[in-house]
């Protein structure tokens, strides 16, 4: 079955990028409606944003979309990667700002609010995207990929100059609640080398140690160091779990990430829709349900690290 939160669940905090403070809310949804962003500080224009792949803006740090009526939203991919990895259909986020609250840098806080409040099933079954062939884009020595499966897997392959992360890869089938066991509480991370030139650019206005992993060589920054030793592929699957959320269903498929960012899996997800022949919709019988991100996840589930 279809399924939105039981009852609306707020959060509060600065954005990584922008720095600005905002509240984001959110709160229950019908059949159907999918998941929507809205900004409660436009009251000129039209300030309902859709989170799908057709309105995502250009950018390598984090998630934009933006309307018709130029009303963004940004840094979404956390969010949407909690409400996929629990599962949840419908949803409208309401928010006082033009950036999602960076909070400890993972997904954990979102998906403890939203399992705190549980997950509710609507009358209609769930739709999913089957792939049917294979679809790859590049950029330069980065790869995305989508590939057929009966389940939906994520694998990522990283690979960086800086010891403390060095090479690192990981594949989950992400069934069976993997999102919130595995990957919800891995944070967003950075190179102490990049944190200036972001900063001049008007970007991690909002990122200090409490909310960011910051690597500098061999040496881990921020206190208490990793969660994981594998933490950077695990958050780098986060994010594209929350980039493939803006698909609109649930896919039935593989995908493998080399070296990928945001900018490179909205571009896969542009692709895929762009080939009638490599996808179809379809209704999800009982057993293709249970395998799909979330389904039977508990607030027992998340990582006592988050």
């Amino acid at each position: 079955m279809q399924t939105t939160i039981r009852s609306s669940v707020s959060f509060a905090g600065k954005g990584l990028h922008s720095g600005v403070p905002a509240t984001v809310t959110i709160q229950p949804a019908s059949v159907e409606y999918g998941v929507w962003f809205r900004r409660t500080d436009i009251h000129d224009r039209d300030a309902l944003v859709p989170a799908r792949w057709d309105v995502v803006q250009k950018g390598r740090l984090c998630t934009k979309i933006e309307n018709s009526s130029g009303v963004q939203v940004s840094t979404i991919e956390h969010i949407m990667a909690a409400l996929a990895g629990c599962g949840i259909h419908n949803a409208l986020i309401e928010i006082d700002g033009p950036e999602v609250p960076i909070l400890d840098g993972s997904a954990a806080e979102f998906v403890m609010g939203i399992l705190n409040r549980g997950v509710q099933e609507l009358s209609a079954p769930v739709r999913a995207i089957r792939v049917l062939k294979e679809i790859e884009v590049r950029d330069g020595e980065a790869v995305a990929r989508l590939s057929p499966s009966d389940v939906f897997e994520i694998s990522f392959h990283i690979q960086f100059e800086d010891a403390a992360i060095g090479q690192q890869e990981k594949c989950l089938n992400m069934a069976n609640g993997a999102f919130v066991k595995e990957l919800c509480n891995s944070r967003t991370f950075c190179r102490q080398s990049d944190i200036e030139a972001m900063r001049e650019n008007g970007l991690a206005l909002g990122g200090t140690l409490a909310n960011a992993v910051v690597v500098d060589g061999a040496s881990v920054m921020t206190p208490g160091g990793m969660r994981y030793q594998d933490e950077a592929v695990r958050h780098k699957m986060l994010d594209a779990l929350g980039d493939l959320a803006l698909s609109g269903a649930p896919l039935l498929a593989s995908y493998s990430g080399y070296r990928a960012g945001h900018a490179l899996t909205n571009k896969l997800l542009r692709e895929l829709f762009a080939r009638p022949d490599a996808f179809e919709m379809v209704l999800c019988d009982e057993d293709t349900a249970l395998r799909l991100p979330g389904v039977g996840v508990r607030r027992s589930d998340i990582p006592a690290a988050a």
